[in-house]
């Protein structure tokens, strides 16, 4: 046994006579801070032991331990009973760690906010971080402001997007918190609409809003207006007439007032056409059954034919009103674009329908069993909604993300 073995025995033997517990690897103890810089801090324990947390082990993302100054108490943990300089070598991290996993499940529990770290991003969302702990804040629950609303849903700028976000700090909710699998789920979202719910508050169906279109998508207009609120327009409530992409009318930054349809929890949805006249109010006046009108083919589908017959209203003809031979097929016998003559065969304008038999053709085909019949029925209903709830491209990435946050 050497000299210096022995002697730390012996001091260590005293200590316990005079009732003070000797300090072992792993215990957590609270110390005195005596000095503190970015490299070392000294710390006295109990007024008969020096501790010293260097290093990697000085661990400041705990608010505790960010900001030590002489005279602060703090606990450690106690790495080696005995350095070269005989004193304690000690860890803030160790004890740090687990207030931060403390903090995690109180924030979840509780619904507390905390604040976060974005690391990296994936084609599903953002990579964080909670004092040296990863995370995941998935693309469907990033706030409105930050959701990547990319026309078309392009993949690769929806990532390129959520790469700006790499170093910023959100303000989230932990909804996830998985300790065995080491999993953890952050919201931006949940925050927002937290925040919301008193400004959403003053809001009520039939109001108009006047606001700035900051995004438009395949599926409709979002604006911003008055306090930072955003509603979005969807592109069945965007005009009287058809269109096959709000790019048709908006661009980001255009003034645009919209009525409040509906609210949805913290979800805003508006709609410009019901501050326009209905068109179809006036239909009955233009168009009558009987009447050969030449009209624009604007869009072709497996049951029939859009057909524009002026700016504002479009008619559907039928597939069974098109006179097609057996095993002739619709794509192959009319084009996009091209124009034709058509015999409005009935017309209804509080349902926003006109129909339409291209002229000349024979009487429609005996009805259909009723299950034919009521597939058809189905399919001109659908194709009122055009280009009905679509899912942003953005959501999709997110979906078909399994990569794992370790």
């Amino acid at each position: 046994m050497t000299k210096e073995v022995t002697q730390s025995s012996a001091f260590a033997d005293l200590l316990e006579k005079d009732g003070v517990k000797v300090p072992q690897v792993g215990d957590i103890v609270k110390g005195t801070i005596v000095t503190a810089s970015k490299s070392e801090v000294v710390l006295d324990i109990e007024g008969v032991l020096m501790g010293v947390v260097r290093g990697p082990e000085l661990y400041v993302e705990v608010e505790e331990y960010a900001h030590l100054k002489p005279g602060d108490q703090v606990e450690a943990a106690v790495l080696e009973t005995e350095n070269e300089e005989g004193h304690l070598e000690m860890s803030f991290r160790q004890v740090g760690q687990e207030k931060a996993w403390n903090n995690l499940r109180d924030a979840f529990k509780e619904k507390n906010t905390i604040k976060i770290r974005i690391i990296d991003a994936n084609k599903g969302g953002l990579l964080a971080r909670y004092c040296q702990i990863n995370g995941f804040l998935p693309v469907s629950q990033l706030a409105p402001e930050n959701y990547p609303r990319i026309s078309g849903g392009d993949k690769s700028k929806i990532l390129e997007k959520l790469k700006t976000f790499i170093g910023q700090d959100f303000d989230v909710n932990v909804i996830t918190l998985n300790e065995e699998e080491n999993k953890i789920i952050f919201s931006e979202k949940d925050v927002w609409n937290k925040r919301q719910k008193p400004a959403l508050d003053r809001y009520k169906v039939g109001m108009v809003v006047d606001g700035r279109v900051t995004a438009i998508t395949n599926f409709g207009v979002f604006l911003n207006f008055d306090d930072g609120m955003e509603g979005l327009i969807h592109i069945s409530e965007i005009a009287w007439q058809r269109i096959d992409s709000p790019n048709e009318l908006f661009k980001v930054g255009d003034r645009v007032k919209a009525e409040i349809v509906s609210i949805d929890g913290s979800k805003i949805f508006l709609s410009s056409k019901k501050l326009q006249k209905d068109p179809w109010q006036e239909a009955s006046a233009k168009y009558s059954v009987g009447q050969v009108i030449s009209g624009a083919i604007v869009k072709i589908n497996p049951f029939g034919l859009f057909v524009k017959l002026d700016e504002e209203i479009h008619g559907l003809a039928h597939i069974s009103q098109l006179n097609l031979a057996v095993k002739e097929k619709i794509t192959e016998l009319f084009n996009p674009g091209e124009v034709r003559d058509f015999e409005v065969v009935s017309i209804s304008p509080t349902e926003h329908r006109l129909g339409l038999k291209l002229a000349g053709a024979d009487n429609a085909p005996a009805p259909a069993p009723k299950k034919r019949a009521a597939k058809a029925k189905k399919e001109e209903a659908e194709s009122v909604i055009i280009d009905g709830d679509q899912e942003s491209g953005a959501d999709s990435a997110a979906e078909e993300s399994v990569e794992k946050v370790d």
